[in-house]
């Protein structure tokens, strides 16, 4: 297990070399750059830049330098002195930018992660030992609605809703009256009674297509013959299936960690931006939009950070949980 994730992380340097480059690359394949980009945002508000100032723009931003020679001045800055560079359409460092709004991110994500989890493994098992019955059948449609229904479409129901019967303000974390203001019991009492919209969008999705995958799965192990072994020697029903079947089921949950941690750091893009979610995935699409080179590679860069780091750790968890997994 230690010589294979000694190896694992020897592979995730060039990796990371690589995933890097050509994220940057990507970035700027689009015609123009950050300052044509600039241009054509001022020019829709009514202001114009001219040629001059342009080329002025790109001198000092370096956008006349070589594509390598951008790329290491970002990526040795990183490694060597931990300086992500400084963002060309906010004018502010990108860490600045990227951790000021990590924390609501990873508040928001790891709680419908945690909300997902606790609907979905229940209720998945329910329907495996009682397949058929009328919850089974509810379940499913629950799982189809949930899976058919895009995230959006449901929070602007939720916003809807939440408008009209609950007289809520929709829309963000808190209350308009909070924004900008130091943290308080009354502020998180207010963050409290708008967490719960952004959770249940996020988690609907999610909930629903892990309970079918947990329910195929335990159906799969219900029917092996060390089930009815366990059963034969006299064990209940609650203990043969929470402690066999259920442990073995679990591993498609312990193997999307690869990819939860990253989501954790991103968030859902889409339903951020329609509930307007002071977190890191609108931000991350703007940044995309304006060629943002130093901020939307950066974010990339930590997103297949996370996806690395993820990744190890489900293999090593899934080794650990299920004896028949080894590595050579």
């Amino acid at each position: 297990m230690l010589g294979y994730i000694l190896r694992r992380l020897a592979w995730a340097v060039p990796t990371l070399i690589f995933v890097s480059f050509i994220s940057f690359v990507i970035i700027q394949l689009p015609p123009g750059d950050f300052v044509s980009a600039y241009a054509a945002q001022l020019r829709n508000s009514g202001d114009y830049v001219t040629e001059a100032e342009e080329a002025l723009m790109r001198a000092q931003y370096g956008l006349n330098d070589p594509l390598l020679v951008q790329y290491w001045r970002w990526i040795s800055n990183i490694v060597f002195h931990g300086d992500f560079g400084r963002s060309l359409e906010w004018n502010a460092p990108v860490s600045d930018l990227i951790w000021e709004r990590l924390g609501l991110t990873l508040v928001i994500s790891t709680l419908s992660m945690i909300f997902t989890w606790l609907i979905a493994i229940p209720v998945g098992v329910y329907s495996a030992t009682r397949q058929y019955s009328i919850f089974d059948y509810l379940f499913t449609v629950f799982g189809f609605l949930g899976k058919g229904i895009p995230d959006f479409l449901l929070a602007l129901v939720l916003m809807w809703m939440a408008f009209v019967w609950l007289h809520m303000d929709v829309g963000g974390l808190v209350s308009p009256e909070f924004e900008g203001q130091p943290w308080t019991v009354a502020k998180v009492i207010n963050l409290l009674e708008h967490l719960w919209i952004p959770l249940v969008v996020l988690a609907t999705g999610g909930a629903a297509g892990l309970i079918r995958v947990m329910r195929a799965n335990m159906l799969d192990e219900l029917r092996k013959p060390y089930v009815e072994t366990a059963y034969a020697q006299g064990f209940t029903e609650r203990t043969v299936v929470w402690r066999y079947p259920v442990r073995v089921a679990l591993n498609p949950f312990i193997s999307t960690v690869g990819w939860a941690l990253p989501a954790l750091f991103s968030g859902d893009v889409i339903t951020a931006v329609v509930l307007n979610l002071p977190t890191t995935g609108p931000l991350l699409l703007q940044a995309l939009k304006m060629q943002d080179m130093y901020l939307a590679g950066s974010f990339i860069l930590i997103l297949s950070v996370f996806t690395v780091i993820g990744t190890v750790v489900s293999d090593i968890l899934l080794a650990l949980s299920d004896p028949r997994i080894r590595f050579a």
